[in-house]
């Protein structure tokens, strides 16, 4: 019999980030409501989709006779059973693995995370085998007439370990099952804590969660109240992490929610090393100040710390103004940040916005006497530009 490998996507273990739709250099991963999945005919089995998965779920390599459909995929809860001729799942062969390491950070996929970071703990908890946290609070963080319902919400871990860094997520399972009967899909959500937690020495993060119309899981997180359980996976990600080295200058950009892990890596210069000789550099992008979340708690924040510039594009009266257009009207400032190797770049926000930075900082290089795309190359494969849109 002429069995052949296939590339599978675990139904049961995938949280539907889009990590590896977005990595795939040849868009053989689609998704429906339900489920990721691989085309066959379209996949190399170049693995770059690999890397950037938080949970492992799309690791999966079964040898089938007759591979199987993407519209049988669609209908998925789990992994079908291998063939039983086959004990199993088969690794992809060594040599893919090996050209992988070189060529993702190349052809824009895997990027490594900063030589200075710590290491981080990945999946401690699944969602197989969650967490139990509390709700220690729910602040809402925009204007009472904000169009954006946006919440702090912080989780109690008590006396359960769930050690994290700033610039991961964990996930959270929503209660109750869907259309289908099924468990709900995990939600991710970015810590928005430095590691010592919300509070120093205590057991527990933040999160920065904006409610969406009809949304289960923002709805519910938004809903929860003071002492509700939850249950949590993870923590997830171990590339989108803060340098621990405070010589590093940070270039952060974000709109709305993006800047839940921008909040942490601020929150752990200030507490860890105040007087760091490395900059603070942070692009905020909003409709208007009440849409904009700790729009408070940014502006008592000493400058000396951090170097804010905030983008209003709904302002009355005023012109639309989005973080590309502060990027450049920071143009010298950031120059000479970007002729640093100390110099970190993190983009996190509406993918929207992603196109706008690029274009922005390829102008500012123009001007500077620099190639933005082999800047860019640079700062992928050292670990010091990453992207985390949606």
């Amino acid at each position: 019999m002429d069995l052949r490998r296939q590339h599978l996507i675990d139904p049961a273990v995938c949280i539907r980030c889009n990590s590896c739709q977005e990595a795939c250099p040849v868009d053989a991963i689609t998704h429906d409501a339900n489920n990721y999945v691989v085309e066959f005919d379209t996949c190399t089995g170049c693995r770059a989709c690999v890397s950037p998965c938080p949970t492992g779920a799309i690791d999966h390599w079964l040898l089938v006779d007759q591979p199987w459909s993407i519209a049988d995929q669609f209908t998925w809860e789990d992994l079908p059973e291998p063939h039983p001729g086959h004990g199993g799942e088969i690794a992809p062969p060594a040599e893919v693995t090996q050209m992988l390491n070189v060529a993702t950070t190349a052809t824009g996929g895997r990027v490594p995370a900063p030589s200075s970071a710590a290491q981080p703990f990945t999946n401690v908890y699944s969602r197989e085998a969650p967490v139990m946290a509390r709700v220690a609070g729910n602040f809402r963080i925009t204007a009472a007439d904000a169009e954006s319902d946006i919440r702090h919400v912080v989780l109690d871990f008590q006396h359960n370990a769930f050690p994290f860094l700033e610039g991961q997520n964990i996930g959270i399972i929503p209660p109750g099952q869907d259309a289908k009967g099924r468990p709900h899909n995990i939600r991710l959500y970015s810590i928005a804590s430095p590691r010592e937690g919300e509070r120093p020495n205590h057991n527990n993060l933040a999160l920065t969660v904006k409610r969406v119309t009809d949304g289960i899981g923002s709805n519910y997180v938004c809903d929860l109240q003071k002492g509700d359980p939850v249950l949590v996976a993870g923590p997830f990600g171990d590339s989108f992490l803060m340098p621990d080295d405070p010589n590093t200058n940070i270039i952060m950009i974000c709109t709305g929610t993006g800047a839940a892990p921008f909040r942490a890596f601020t929150e752990r210069r200030r507490r860890n090393h105040p007087d760091a000789p490395g900059k603070l550099m942070l692009f905020f992008g909003a409709r208007r100040p009440a849409e904009l979340p700790y729009f408070g708690p940014l502006s008592k924040l000493p400058k000396a710390l951090i170097d804010v510039n905030l983008a209003f594009s709904r302002e009355p009266d005023q012109p639309k103004t989005y973080v590309q257009d502060r990027l450049r009207q920071r143009a010298d400032d950031v120059a000479q940040l970007l002729k640093s190797t100390l110099t970190h770049i993190y983009v996190c926000g509406l993918k929207g916005m992603e196109q706008g930075c690029e274009e922005a900082f390829a102008d500012i290089c123009r001007l500077s006497g620099l190639d933005w795309a082999s800047l860019r190359a640079t700062l992928r494969v050292e670990g010091r530009y990453h992207v985390e849109t949606y």
